[in-house]
């Protein structure tokens, strides 16, 4: 595993989630305050306090899908979620077969929902599983480092 440098040109970012859904809670609250203005008083104070925790708890979770779903390809690293894996280990990403049991990157169990594939031979032989919800990009991107990278 190597450490992403910041320095390096990016070639290929998913952030993993957009910060929208923190809009949800606050919307939600807003929407219930119209409801109960209809049938009589609104207690303001309870629906800033409702849409305040429901927009706390979207930002934990879109800042949980940033770290554990999103892609950067570098010059220097693939990072798929908290695991990056450095140029020099990739060797090809076409006319590659997923083996069954191929490692997944990122370290989950599989590929994550709504996300494509791509695998990718490594230099000591093996198959690992990257994955992009644009996965031909990717596939783009990384052959195109990796046909540069062999010059």
């Amino acid at each position: 595993m190597t450490t992403p440098d910041d320095s390096a040109l990016v070639l290929y970012a998913e952030p993993g989630s957009s910060l929208w859904p923190v809009l949800w809670g606050p919307g939600f609250a807003l929407a219930g305050a119209l409801v109960e203005a209809m049938s009589g008083p609104v207690h303001v104070v309870a629906w800033v306090v409702v849409g305040i925790v429901l927009a706390g708890l979207a930002l934990v979770w879109v800042q949980a899908r940033r770290r554990v779903c999103a892609v950067r390809l570098t010059t220097s690293a693939l990072t798929q979620g908290r695991e990056s894996l450095g140029v020099d280990k990739l060797a090809e990403v076409d006319d590659v077969g997923a083996s069954i049991g191929a490692r997944v990157l990122g370290g989950g169990w599989s590929v994550p929902r709504k996300y494509t594939e791509v695998p990718v031979r490594l230099t000591d032989g093996s198959t690992v599983l990257a994955w992009a919800r644009d996965g031909e990009a990717l596939r783009a991107a990384l052959s195109r480092l990796l046909a540069n990278h062999d010059r």
